[in-house]
């Protein structure tokens, strides 16, 4: 499976992103974001305006750029007053300077960053953040840690347990990884942020991720299937609502 037919299956099931892939914790939004409000604040990857509606609610002027067309018109539908354009983290259609911070929903770990980067670097004013937002389940949870096994890595991918993110997402802002030189220290934090959900609403969110949206039919619903019978066969989760334990997990670095 290549980064690229991963990168770009989320338009096919863009309405079903929009209705089931969660928000973000607004404590997690704060701490990225450091600026005042009224900040002018790029979200880059913007997909269906999952983290816009946030930022939008943080009291901030918000500029969303995205790639995909599907995706973008789910977004427009949902955030009518949200400037949403067509472009990427490696093409930004924004001037020089002219953002006081970048952020980006679940998306960082597409970037790429050797050239996205300096397109980053070059649309934020002096003294910016770059941060990266990704909801996380809590696999510290005995029932949300077999649940993980159970899914494998196409419904449960290399970032999305907390485990799995702090080891994932640990160097992706380092210069190492493609960010220019003029950025302090990434810094990581995690807020929690559970999410009611259904067996039939989870199972719905998992069939949202890029492994599982590439997959031959067959062997999505044989997943799907073996993730429904789990979730019937545990307490916690096999009657009606339940709180699936979860956080938004942090990633940013402030230009100097």
């Amino acid at each position: 499976m290549t980064e690229q037919m991963l990168r770009s299956s989320f338009g096919a099931a863009a309405a079903a992103y929009a209705e089931h892939r969660p928000d973000y914790a607004q404590a997690a939004v704060c701490w990225a974001l450091d600026v005042a409000p009224g900040s002018r604040v790029l979200d880059l990857g913007a997909g269906t305006g999952k983290l816009s509606a946030s930022l939008r609610a943080a009291g901030l002027d918000v500029v969303a750029v995205e790639p995909d067309p599907a995706m973008l018109t789910e977004l427009r539908r949902a955030l009518p007053a949200v400037p949403a354009l067509t472009g990427s983290a490696e093409a930004i259609p924004l001037p020089d300077a002219s953002v006081d911070a970048v952020l980006a929903g679940n998306a960082l770990h597409w970037f790429d960053m050797a050239v996205a980067g300096p397109e980053i670097a070059r649309v934020l004013a002096p003294g910016g953040v770059l941060a990266g937002l990704w909801n996380v389940l809590d696999d510290r949870i005995d029932w949300v840690a077999e649940l993980e096994r159970v899914s494998g890595s196409a419904a449960i991918g290399p970032r999305d347990t907390l485990g799995r993110w702090r080891t994932a997402t640990a160097d992706l802002l380092a210069p190492s990884a493609g960010l220019v030189a003029g950025f302090g220290s990434p810094e990581q934090a995690e807020f929690p942020h559970a999410q009611r959900r259904t067996a039939d609403s989870l199972v719905a969110t998992l069939a949202t991720r890029a492994g599982m949206l590439v997959m031959p039919d067959p062997d999505r619903e044989a997943v799907l299937g073996r993730i429904r019978a789990f979730l019937g066969s545990r307490s916690e989760t096999a009657e009606g609502e339940f709180a699936l334990p979860m956080l938004t997990g942090v990633l940013r670095a402030r230009r100097q």
